[in-house]
């Protein structure tokens, strides 16, 4: 009887209506709202006539800031010819200086599809994942170092001097190489690679090499890297390859303009804590004024078992909150810019666009919201009272307001709607008041907010979704 009574206690309470309450505080500025809604890859442009498989549109209006061209092959009609080391310097034998040497065609393409949707490039120097078994292709270690390091510099020049019939977009950050840790535990690394086929010593050496020199040609560049891999979901440590690298770049006088770490999670708390661990590394081993970069995340519950729910969740309303609850995490805590892996709309990673239609879902709402944040440029103080209701506001000089307020829920058993009342510290909301919602019904809807008498607003939100308040 105990254990029936505990279930229907249970079951009451994530039926019965809860109730959080926000308080924004106007006037109190925090500082800039961060680049936490960057990505990887996009926009998918035209292929022959199908007009519709261009997203430059959505990429544009969401305000992304940041494309990082990592695993670029299925953005568009290039195939597996754009932006690898292999791919524009296909044979390493040949001189790195005579332009003849090098093929930018397919790579020039997508890299103009990027800037012409007025988003930044940041260009990973190295190679994509190999996941295929058997046979790996172009993941080992280079057979000369310094050689590379040449191959990547004319890359540079190509795209910001002009080289070899090249642009001058001023392209600032440069990260080399992906992952390069994926295997290292056990020495996994010399069974089945998948993004660098070789020892740590034999990396260290590499990225020494490739960093020095490209910090040596182009000291205003921000060079960095190299997108270390991250523990399973629900581990809170960091892997110990993350000091094992600092502390031997710091031995060796590397520069490091910014270091990129990746971790797939469903716990937007766990970025929080591989954040603060990032940040105390590179103070202790001497790059306190390097950049750190969450350059790859999503969401995913488990590598193994949980890998198909993972997969079928990441185009549904629990992936697109979650998507907005880690970019609030990331906001206050110590990561500067986080860059959403993936925005390509073919790839298993893509909670973002339709993959059919090429049109946005439900967590491209979430960008596009953090988008209007940025535009309005402050974040102000804000206070809730309830941990799985999240709330990141920012103002404009004018004092134009905007409100995120997220919702997101681990538990798939929790039903039950939960009331959302909103105040401003100093001062009442007025009929001015805009919002739209996303949730299981509606994809940033516009939403007829409930003014109260008192000039609060209040909000009905269902689990796993997020509203966003223009005043």
């Amino acid at each position: 009887m105990r254990r029936i009574i505990t279930s229907i206690v249970s079951l009451l309470l994530v039926t019965i209506s809860l109730s959080a309450q926000v308080t924004i505080f106007a006037d109190a500025t925090i500082g800039p709202i961060k680049r936490m809604n960057a990505v990887n890859n996009g926009p998918r442009i035209n292929n022959a006539e199908q007009v519709y498989t261009n997203t430059t549109g959505y990429f544009t209006a969401a305000n992304v800031g940041y494309s990082r061209n990592h695993d670029a092959a299925g953005v568009g009609a290039y195939g597996e010819h754009v932006v690898d080391i292999s791919i524009i310097f296909p044979d390493f034998s040949k001189n790195p200086d005579n332009p003849e040497s090098y093929d930018f065609t397919l790579t020039d393409r997508y890299v103009k599809s990027i800037q012409d949707a007025g988003v930044e490039v940041f260009y990973r120097l190295g190679q994509n994942i190999e996941n295929q078994p058997l046979k790996k292709y172009n993941i080992y270690p280079p057979k000369d170092n310094k050689k590379w390091a040449r191959i990547a510099e004319h890359i540079i020049r190509h795209y910001n001097e002009g080289w070899a019939d090249g642009y001058h977009w001023n392209i600032k950050y440069w990260e080399v190489w992906n992952e390069p840790n994926l295997e290292w535990d056990n020495d996994k690394w010399k069974v089945n690679p998948r993004c660098w086929a070789g020892s740590p010593e034999q990396f260290y050496d590499f990225f020494e090499v490739a960093v020095k020199h490209l910090k040596g040609c182009f000291p205003d560049l921000l060079i960095g890297g190299p997108a270390m891999s991250g523990r399973d979901p629900g581990v809170r440590e960091i892997p110990e390859w993350y000091e094992k690298l600092l502390s031997e770049m710091s031995k060796r006088k590397v520069p490091l303009d910014f270091f990129a770490w990746h971790i797939y999670e469903n716990d937007p708390t766990i970025y929080t804590d591989y954040s603060f661990q990032v940040r105390s590394l590179l103070d202790k081993y001497g790059y306190s004024k390097a950049e750190s970069f969450l350059n790859e995340w999503n969401y995913i519950k488990s590598w193994t078992d949980d890998y198909p729910y993972s997969i079928r969740t990441l185009p549904s309303p629990k992936s697109a909150a979650f998507v907005c609850a880690s970019m609030q995490e990331g906001q206050n805590c110590p990561t500067d810019m986080m860059m959403y892996y993936d925005m390509c709309p073919t790839s298993n990673f893509n909670g973002l666009f339709d993959r059919l239609s090429n049109t946005p879902i439900w967590g491209y709402w979430a960008l596009y919201a953090w988008g209007k944040l940025k535009t309005l440029g402050t974040q102000v103080k804000t206070e809730c009272d309830i941990p799985d209701v999240r709330v990141t506001a920012a103002r404009d000089a004018e004092g134009h307001l905007g409100i995120l307020v997220s919702r997101y829920t681990m538990d798939d058993n929790i039903t039950a709607t939960k009331d959302v009342k909103v105040s401003l510290a100093s001062g009442r909301f007025g009929k001015t008041v805009r919002c739209h919602i996303t949730d299981e019904f509606n994809m940033y809807t516009e939403y007829p907010v409930a003014l109260q008498p008192d000039g609060t607003l209040l909000l009905q939100l269902e689990p796993d979704s997020f509203v966003f308040i223009e005043y």
